[in-house]
């Protein structure tokens, strides 16, 4: 519920925002989000702009592999 408010908060996002589409993957997974492409890919059609999921989703997994990699070993949470 969070990630939707801050997501939709930043309707501000650039066409250069979406291109970089493994840092918001591993982003959003580092947060400990959910894989977030079903907001991403709307809120950068409206910048004319398109989301490659395939580097999302390379982003988001490493994210992932970050996250439980830090959380293991009591860094995160």
């Amino acid at each position: 519920m969070v990630a939707v408010a801050w997501l939709t908060g930043c309707a501000t996002i650039t066409p250069g925002e979406c291109k970089s589409a493994y840092e918001t993957g591993f982003r959003d997974a580092l947060y400990g989000l959910q894989r977030q492409d079903d907001i991403w890919v709307p809120l950068c059609e409206k910048q004319g702009a398109r989301l490659d999921l395939a580097d999302y989703g390379r982003g988001w997994q490493e994210g992932k592999y970050e996250r439980d990699r830090r959380t293991v070993h009591g860094g995160v949470d």
